[in-house]
Formats: structure tokens, C-alpha cells, sequence
């Protein structure tokens, strides 16, 4: 794919759908996000009922990790762009949030992130309500999380991208450079974009846990 491409406001691409081989119109939306660099947007729908979305970032390609330790209101407010091949850790509730054949990506900010991990802990209480010890520790991660949206307790936020399409924008996050060896060790998600060699590499492996602890 040619990178000039990334000239134009909008554009659409055909590919054929991963499911049912038709014909897919991907949709790439350019923006500019401030103090950060140009964005592009990437989305497409199939009638068969795929669909998928992911941001890449245009300043940067480099595979990366970013981490920002969260504890007052302005951590809390940080802006974090989370595209389909982003690792979201939070080492201190053991909670890794990997890429899976179903991610999409988002643009949000550090509480956006704990109102979702907060979501998928209160859907996973309900599951584990007759086994008291797993009630007990997702009760427990639970009471952890108000307190970080309370700005009574930190955490680490850690998000590691491969393709360097995911960061956090803060004065305080930490920005790393990953080295071959950890990036190859990454989950990348579904669908990969190779912009140099122009290739569409499908990547549907089974071994994807959308949420996992400790």
C-alpha cells in the first residue's frame, strides 16, 4: 500500500471479507490528534457480519511499550489510544487485556480503561457467585478499582503495541522501545496491515484470552 495514500482526508480500499470472501470496502479516515500526531481510522462491515475498526498511528511504527502510574485525577484523565494490536496490563490486579479475532480499537482516556476492565469484573462476579474464592477476588479487584477512580490508590497502567499503533499521552508515562524478542512474544489481534510490503496477513489463532488474571 502505497503511503502517500495517507495524503488524503478519506479513502476506501477493497478487500475480500475474511468470512465470506466477498467483497469488503474498508473505509481510512485521517485525523490529527494535538501534541500527539496524525491518525488514521480504519473501519469497515460486511453484510455476513464481520466487521472491523482499528486506529493507527502515522507518527510512529516503532514496536513500543508505555507506562504511567495512575494516582491523582489528572493520571486518571490521561488520553490512551488502544489499537487491535495493543497488550493492556495493570500488574498490581494481575489483569491482561490481549488482542482477540473480535477487538476493536478505541481512543479514550486511563478511567475510560478501568470503567471497562470494571465492566468485564461485575459480568464475571455474576459467573463465579457459587465459587467463593474467585467471588471474593474479583469483589476484591472490584473495591481496588473505586478507589483508583477515587484517586485513594494507584496502579500501573502498561500498554505494549508490536506495530507501535498504541500509546498513552501523559507527561508522566514512560515510553519504551521494545526489543525484537518482546514484540515477537505480543499478541497482534486479527488482522494485520504490512504497509511496506502491502500484504494482508490473517492471523486467527485460538490462543487469545480477552481478559486474564492472576
Amino acid at each position: 500500500m502505497n503511503r502517500s495514500f495517507f495524503k488524503q482526508e478519506s479513502f476506501e480500499t477493497r478487500i475480500p471479507c475474511p468470512l465470506c470472501h466477498n467483497d469488503l470496502v474498508m473505509t481510512w479516515q485521517r485525523d490529527e490528534i494535538p501534541y500527539f500526531g496524525e491518525i488514521m481510522y480504519i473501519s469497515a462491515k460486511c453484510q455476513c457480519s464481520f466487521r472491523f475498526a482499528d486506529t493507527m498511528l502515522l507518527s510512529s511504527k516503532e514496536p513500543m511499550r508505555y507506562e504511567l502510574l495512575v494516582e491523582t485525577q489528572e493520571d486518571l484523565n490521561a488520553r490512551v489510544i488502544r489499537s487491535t494490536s495493543g497488550t493492556i496490563r495493570i500488574p498490581e490486579m494481575g489483569i491482561t487485556i490481549e488482542p482477540g479475532a473480535v477487538s476493536e480499537s478505541y481512543i479514550t482516556n486511563v478511567e475510560g480503561v478501568m470503567q471497562r476492565v470494571q465492566s468485564v469484573l461485575m459480568t464475571a462476579s455474576g459467573w463465579v457467585q457459587e465459587d467463593e474464592e474467585k467471588f471474593a477476588r474479583s469483589k476484591e479487584l472490584l473495591c481496588m478499582l473505586e478507589e483508583v477512580l477515587e484517586s485513594k490508590n494507584k496502579i500501573t497502567v502498561i500498554i505494549e503495541d508490536p506495530l507501535g499503533n498504541s500509546a498513552i499521552i501523559s507527561k508522566k508515562v514512560i515510553a519504551t522501545k521494545l526489543s525484537k524478542e518482546e514484540a515477537e512474544n505480543l499478541t497482534t489481534g486479527m488482522i494485520v496491515f504490512d504497509i511496506d510490503k502491502s500484504e494482508l496477513e490473517h492471523d486467527v489463532s485460538d490462543n487469545v484470552q480477552p481478559l486474564g488474571g492472576d
